[in-house]
């Protein structure tokens, strides 16, 4: 692994100033000049990767020291920047904001100093002279971990306003204003609450983004953005690796992967270390009731918008047999978020229709208004699973506005744990588990190793086959 890739990372001076349109627009210049880029998000989100991906070509990979340590955090960056030429990193919140008041712990900043990683400072200029200074000389001076290496001003309101708070910040904190995007309504990315995401066309999306970029090519100093990129000091190998020797194996078990509109929120960890224990990925789409061959072993069902497809979903009928048939046969599955919905005995959308789902887990869920479940959780095994030994834990993290309609009748799977207390969480019988909570399998890499080994035995089942 290269330790020293070209990187920076783009922080905020708190959340909504700007930090993911900044970015996908440096990132779509920079792809526009043919250069290789990799990007990441530091956190747990979903929805800002898959824009990332989107526009780089490249798999968004999430920097997570809370999920993954420290440790496990730069193998992901390392393992992330091969045969990139230059890696960015969109930072979460605030730069300073994480999981403490009083520490940096899961923090954007902490990010930079694990990866001796130059901050370029998004900051709100609108209604600001030279008050704009006194905020960046604050975020400069307050960790001297983290070095600010650039500041870029969002939403100015005129080149005077945009002049004028360059020679503030210059004269006052000597660090360079690599450059000033003018307000522009029209510019707003789409509301990112969940389920308006899906309705934001490719069309649409392609003609946002081809804006921004100009607007970035003709506001931003790329050439001093990207030297700024360049640096001295190597990032530190992780101490031990997480990631096994690949496994070389052409007779391995299938996985089947829902991936399309309705289901995509994955871990590019997760499906990589399915691969290294030697596993197959055959990627479907449930939205389109693809097929799924008799010669699959395993199935995956990640996180995703399936309220918003609920119509279309249910009437995918011969699929959610095909699915409901083999899942009760005994088919090794893991469901999350979104997946778990959809294997539950029915779904209600936002507007009070109620579809029916695959049906094999005995509960029915329903959309809310408001946010049902938000944040991290670390989860220990209450008994055996596909996942998990009784004892073993994993880290993970929730994100929902749906619940289940009426307390389910089963024994939770997990004890999970959060910042607000714990509970009982996931759904588990036989070789079935379904849960809100995302787990990232880099947290516990034997959960990876032990999916793979059931389907293997599952495969043995099938063909009748013993090596």
């Amino acid at each position: 692994m290269e330790q020293n890739p070209p990187r920076l990372i783009v922080a905020g001076t708190g959340s909504g100033v700007g930090k993911t349109t900044v970015t996908l627009g440096l990132l779509a210049a920079m792809k526009r000049r043919g250069i290789a880029v990799q990007a990441y998000k530091a956190g747990p989100d979903y929805i800002d990767p898959g824009f990332h991906s989107a526009v780089t070509g490249r798999s968004s990979r999430n920097l997570d020291s809370w999920m993954l340590g420290k440790d496990g955090m730069r193998e992901v960056f390392l393992r992330g920047a091969s045969k990139a030429e230059v890696c960015v990193v969109e930072g979460v919140m605030g730069l300073f904001d994480g999981e403490a008041p009083d520490r940096n712990d899961g923090s954007t900043a902490e990010i930079a100093a694990e990866l001796n990683t130059p901050v370029v400072l998004v900051t709100d200029a609108s209604g600001a002279a030279r008050s704009a200074a006194a905020v960046v000389r604050g975020f400069q001076v307050f960790d001297p971990a983290v070095e600010i290496g650039g500041v870029i001003l969002n939403r100015v309101g005129s080149e005077g306003h945009a002049q004028m708070l360059k020679t503030a910040i210059e004269q006052e904190c000597d660090i360079p204003v690599l450059g000033a995007l003018p307000w522009d309504e029209s510019r707003l990315l789409p509301e990112r609450h969940l389920g308006l995401i899906p309705a934001w066309e490719q069309g649409q999306r392609n003609r946002w983004l081809k804006q921004v970029t100009d607007r970035v090519e003709s506001n931003i100093d790329l050439d001093r953005l990207l030297s700024l990129a360049r640096q001295k000091t190597p990032v530190s190998m992780p101490e031990a690796c997480r990631y096994p020797r690949p496994r070389r194996d052409e007779q391995g078990p299938v996985i089947a992967v829902a991936k399309d509109e309705a289901f995509h929120f994955y871990y590019e960890e997760n499906l990589e270390l399915l691969r290294y224990y030697g596993a197959h990925l055959h990627m479907f789409s449930p939205l389109q009731g693809e097929d799924l061959p008799e010669a699959i072993d395993g199935l995956y069902l990640g996180g995703g918008f399936p309220e918003e497809f609920a119509e279309r979903l249910s009437r995918q009928t011969r699929l959610m047999d095909f699915l409901r048939d083999r899942i009760q046969s005994g088919l090794p599955t893991y469901a999350e978020g979104g997946g778990f919905m959809f294997l539950c005995d029915s779904l209600t959308d936002r507007h009070g229709e109620r579809y029916a789902m695959v049906g094999v887990i005995p509960a029915q869920v329903e959309m809310s208004s408001r946010l049902a479940a938000m944040g991290y959780r670390e989860v220990c095994a209450k008994r055996d699973s596909l996942l998990l030994a009784k004892g073993e834990t994993a880290r993970g993290h929730e994100f929902h506005y749906s619940r289940l309609s009426t307390p389910p009748e089963w024994e939770p799977l997990y004890s999970s744990r959060g910042s607000f207390g714990s509970g009982g969480e996931g759904y588990g019988h036989d070789r079935l588990l379904a849960s809100y909570t995302h787990l990232h399998f880099l947290s516990q890499p034997s959960m990876a190793r032990r999916w793979v080994e059931i389907c293997r035995a599952y495969k043995r089942e099938r063909t009748g086959f013993s090596p």
